[in-house]
């Protein structure tokens, strides 16, 4: 398989840390990475930018018809030695990241005609070669055949602690019991909602990371890699 186009797909519930092994593995084995949940929170940004949410309510058709002028890219940033997310041509990373945003992209995701239309440009993506893509319904919905499919998850409050680190190290004011609350509201958001939810795929791997160092839990999702590769 060395030679051969793999898929890789990476679920998990939120802040589990599926993005840094997805970005890790991806710059390790030399191919595509593609983080759908900034796709989504970048929908998300662009429908709080227009006022298309409002009190915890979406305005669906007005957010639906609007997807065509949205156009998101992923580009290295060679400064910075990382990746960043692009909506139309302006770099979001940080602004996706933030609690406002948060808060809000599971009320986004749960939108069928929004997922439906991701879900399509994440498998264009998928065409063009090799890659890593984590999310919600990678190995379910968008790559039901890929060649690795892992599903990360660790306790709410080992994850509610990583997002509430996070926040403050970026200078954030935050408190644990809201992250605590918001990480257990998404879970119950994205697992229970009637298009495409969360769930553990039935030949994923599971890999609960709630004791594993980052090194541990890339070494681990590595070794599954080279197993299939070899096979």
């Amino acid at each position: 398989m060395n030679n051969k186009k793999i898929i890789i797909a990476i679920d998990g519930h939120s802040s589990c840390g599926k993005s840094t092994v997805a970005k890790d593995l991806a710059k390790a084995l030399a191919i595509a990475y593609v983080d759908t949940g900034a796709m989504y929170r970048s929908v998300t940004l662009y429908a709080l930018r227009n006022n298309l949410i409002n009190d915890g309510v979406v305005n669906e058709q007005a957010l639906v018809a609007a997807l065509d002028n949205i156009k998101i890219t992923f580009n290295f940033n060679a400064e910075l030695k990382k990746n960043e997310t692009f909506m139309n041509g302006e770099s979001v990373e940080a602004e996706i990241r933030a609690m406002q945003v948060s808060s809000n992209v599971s009320l986004v995701s749960a939108i069928g005609a929004i997922r439906r239309k991701l879900v399509d440009w994440q498998r264009q993506m998928g065409n063009e070669g090799s890659l890593v893509m984590d999310g919600r319904d990678i190995g379910t919905v968008v790559f039901p055949n890929a060649d690795l499919k892992i599903f990360m998850t660790a306790s709410d409050e080992v994850r509610a602690q990583r997002r509430f680190d996070e926040l403050t190290a970026k200078g954030e004011t935050v408190n644990f019991d809201d992250i605590l609350f918001n990480v257990r509201e998404r879970d119950r958001i994205d697992s229970t909602r009637a298009e495409s939810p969360l769930r553990k795929a039935d030949d994923a791997l599971l890999l609960d990371n709630s004791n594993m160092t980052m090194d541990e839990q890339f070494q681990w999702i590595l070794d599954k890699v080279n197993q299939i590769k070899n096979s």
